[in-house]
């Protein structure tokens, strides 16, 4: 049977889907449904649950814990490397790290690898090129360059309009993806520890923290 205070503990105090109350009960949502609105138990609003339903989504990665030294320096640098050239505007599903340089992509990688453990089946990369560049070399650079199988490419976008005494990208630049808001949550919580520890005033850097 089902009872109005069980079900109010389950779905405020505990913050229970109504999926999650109705599999408790052994009943339907319409009957969940109908119940709380005959008992006048608000429902959540959309936003509300989506913020639940996110908050219960199991994580894809495993931070790593106690940091050799090393590490710990490769964790400053991945954060450092995020904070400048990534995506940080929170719209998205997750990270985006652009950048031409090789090295700074393997660094990157590294940070997510070792320090996050991510799932590799997660990682995509996006390359930007021009017209005037073979494409399937590209391609071939940087799967070898990161370790991403091809099948993880996505459609490259190709530019037309390239100037040849334009900027010059010998091989292209790419968009390391991975698909985990919380995964970009954390790092932008590393940022912004960063931000409070080597920052005072406007943004004048604290020379005493470094």
């Amino acid at each position: 049977m089902v009872e109005l205070e069980k079900v109010k503990e389950l779905y405020y105090t505990q913050g229970l889907t109504m999926k999650e109350v109705s599999l408790w009960y052994g009943v339907s949502m319409d009957a969940l449904v109908y119940f709380m609105r005959k008992h006048k138990i608000e429902r959540r609003s959309f936003k509300e649950a989506s913020a639940v339903s996110f908050a219960k989504k199991a994580l894809s990665f495993s931070m790593k814990k106690n940091l050799t030294e090393e590490e710990d320096r490769l964790k400053v640098a991945g954060v450092m490397l995020y904070w400048a050239e990534g995506y940080k505007r929170g719209k998205g599903g997750g990270l985006d790290f652009a950048n031409s340089d090789a090295n700074m992509i393997k660094v990157f990688l590294n940070f997510l690898r070792i320090i996050f453990k991510v799932d590799e089946k997660r990682l995509r990369v996006y390359l930007y090129c021009y017209a005037n560049q073979e494409v399937t070399a590209l391609i071939s650079f940087w799967s070898s360059t990161t370790n991403i199988p091809k099948e993880q490419f996505s459609k490259p976008y190709i530019r037309e309009d390239f100037c040849e005494n334009g900027r010059k990208m010998t091989n292209g630049l790419i968009h390391v993806r991975y698909s985990d808001k919380k995964l970009w949550l954390e790092i932008m919580r590393m940022i912004d520890e960063h931000k409070i520890s080597l920052c005072v005033g406007d943004g004048v850097v604290n020379r005493t923290a470094l």
